[in-house]
């Protein structure tokens, strides 16, 4: 097995190192051993091709300008010296000797023609290679016509040869999350090789060499040079990219609209479409990186005969607030294995952030760890419980549960999320949560969470969900309920 290609993403830049899309990046992604250096490019108003990855000059430099409403003059006031805007002939300058190619990175068809104009100028062609949006990689096949294209694809089934037969592309570039064994084989049955994008775990990325990925573009090369095989680093890497994903269009639905709104088994079960887009996405990530693995959705059903591990999904835990604008929702995710939840990840309401969680692994919440605060004094007395309704209504033994709490001034709350309630003392909210009925959908991830956090974790007999922040916060909940 050889290895894959290291494609530097924007040259080697991040913290301590060198801006992105400059030529320091460029210099130290090939000190650095990196085997091609991507960089993005863009047109300036005057027509100057700049290497430049954002439509404006916001996210790097403070300023709202968009690229193609600024002339070259103008680009070249930015920054200075290390931090100059490059213009893509210097970049080739900077590339050319170095045996390291240059694959350039275009998001619209409009700067095609201009970028293959400067590589024809400066005798470039067998040092370049392309990547981007496919009407951009239409206009370089036409302009160049042994051009070394990545053709892009962003579906889970992988291309057939009629797919390919315009672009005669020499790698399918692929988002790496969609990419499995499967999928590797049948592309180069097809003849052209494997490239992913943007792989910034080493255990993924070991895992992708595996399948024969025949090029890999990350923004940590020694990560990917180094990497070694690890399925419980892979999977939590996985599952905490697909519970930003859910928080990120969670978010997008809360500023642009849901959209339509559906009911299924009451008025009061709602579905939306980014439930069904985020499951879709999830379902589409999982059956490529999981092939041997069941899949059980809120959304789109499925089944498992509790033998093969199984990963339980509800795309928007609290579609309910989400359909009338209640800014609380989460994302359940857990791989259980007969029976027992061994990998979760869900997105903390407050904020947004993934929380995730393996059996031996410890929580995480942003990457930061997170455990149970040290328990003191009367387990009940002033603090909180968390719970849900079951559905719109009390379930039974509800009200005595609120009356009983009263009379220990412990505050009960209902905020709509099983996932987030149940993930609460974990999070340092409420020393218990419960919810009266345990589901694998909405409840596996946040028990998971929770034990690894160093709280209590369990189902009841009675069929409760049950999670504290210490045993005797458990204990004292548990006897509430007999």
């Amino acid at each position: 097995m050889s290895s894959p290609r290291i494609v530097a993403h924007r040259g080697l830049h991040g913290v301590g190192a060198a801006r992105e899309n400059t030529l320091a990046a460029i210099r130290a992604a090939v000190d650095g051993g990196a085997d091609v250096v991507e960089v993005d490019v863009r047109l300036t108003s005057d027509g100057a091709v700049a290497l430049l990855h954002d439509e404006t000059f916001d996210r790097l430099w403070g300023d709202p300008r968009r690229v193609s409403e600024t002339t070259l003059v103008e680009v070249r006031e930015l920054g200075g010296g290390e931090r100059r805007v490059p213009l893509l002939a210097e970049a080739i300058e900077a590339i050319r000797g170095t045996g390291v190619p240059l694959l350039i990175d275009m998001d619209h068809a409009g700067v095609a023609a201009p970028a293959a104009r400067v590589v024809e100028r400066s005798r470039a062609e067998d040092i370049v290679e392309w990547c981007g949006a496919h009407a951009a990689m239409r206009v370089i096949r036409e302009a160049l016509p042994d051009a070394v294209i990545h053709q892009p694809w962003s579906a889970a089934a992988p291309p057939v040869a009629e797919d390919l037969a315009e672009l005669r592309p020499a790698f399918v570039n692929v988002p790496h999350l969609l990419v499995g064994e499967a999928f590797v084989e049948a592309v180069h049955a097809l003849g052209p090789r494997v490239a992913c994008w943007t792989v910034d775990e080493g255990a993924q990325a070991a895992h992708l060499a595996e399948i024969g990925v025949d090029s890999v573009t990350t923004n940590h090369p020694e990560r990917v040079r180094d990497a070694v095989p690890d399925e419980t680093a892979r999977r939590l890497a996985i599952v905490e990219q697909l519970a930003v994903d859910a928080a990120e269009a969670a978010r997008r639905a809360r500023c642009d609209g849901v959209g339509m709104v559906e009911t299924k088994r009451d008025p009061a079960d709602h579905v939306t479409e980014v439930d069904r887009a985020i499951e879709g996405w999830v379902r589409a990530v999982l059956g490529a990186q999981f092939p041997e693995h069941d899949i059980v959705g809120e959304e789109f059903g499925g089944e498992t005969d509790g033998v093969a591990p199984c990963w339980y999904l509800d795309p928007v835990d609290g579609t309910a607030n989400l359909a009338n604008g209640m800014p609380w929702t989460s994302f359940s995710l857990a791989l259980v294995e007969r029976g027992d939840p061994i990998v979760g990840a869900i997105v903390d309401p407050a904020g947004g952030a993934p929380v995730v969680a393996a059996r031996g692994r410890g929580a995480r919440r942003a990457g930061e760890r997170i455990a149970v605060g040290p328990a003191s004094g009367d387990p009940l007395v002033g603090r909180m419980v968390a719970t849900e309704l079951a559905g719109a209504v009390p379930w039974p033994g509800f009200a005595s549960l609120l009356e009983q709490l009263a009379d220990r001034h412990c505050t009960l709350r209902v905020l709509g999320s099983g996932t987030a309630a149940l993930a609460g003392p974990a999070l340092g909210r409420g020393v218990a949560a419960l919810v009266h009925r345990y589901s694998p959908i909405d409840h596996a991830a946040s028990l998971v969470i929770v034990r690894e956090a160093g709280g209590v974790a369990r189902v009841l007999p009675s069929g409760v969900a049950l999670t504290a922040a210490s045993e005797e916060s458990a204990a004292a909940v548990e006897g509430l309920l007999a």
